[in-house]
């Protein structure tokens, strides 16, 4: 049981590492666009995608390792939380910051990326 659970710490750490190098590949291909709008959108978008992932993640640790029944309540406030604060940072983003929309949902994709990547790197 135990060296389930490190694998898992191990695989988590490994994803929040490579969330940071699928970005900065993506900020290196946004920069063939010579583009500020389009390099900002694609930093914007990973920053975001990034910052929600890891505040899932603590948050899931937080309500697994506290198991009782307000633990879900807790979750299930802070989920709507973050979903109105990533659904705040993208329309500023959008209207107010001037980032190209879809250079922004490129960004966005980065957690994506990493989780297919990952997946096929631990089936082949």
């Amino acid at each position: 049981m135990t060296r389930v659970i490190e694998e898992d710490d191990l695989l988590l750490a490994q994803l929040a590492r490579r969330n940071w190098i699928v970005l900065a590949v993506l900020i290196l291909g946004s920069l063939a666009w010579w583009s500020v709008a389009v390099t900002q959108g694609v930093v914007a978008g990973g920053l975001v995608a990034i910052i929600g992932y890891g505040w899932l993640q603590r948050s899931l640790v937080k309500a697994i390792s506290q198991a009782d029944k307000r633990s879900a309540k807790r979750f299930q406030s802070s989920y709507m939380v973050r979903l109105a604060a990533l659904a705040l940072a993208l329309f500023l983003l959008i209207a107010k910051g001037g980032v190209h929309p879809v250079a922004l949902s490129v960004g966005l994709s980065v957690v994506v990326i990493n989780i297919i990547w990952t997946t096929f790197r631990r089936l082949y």
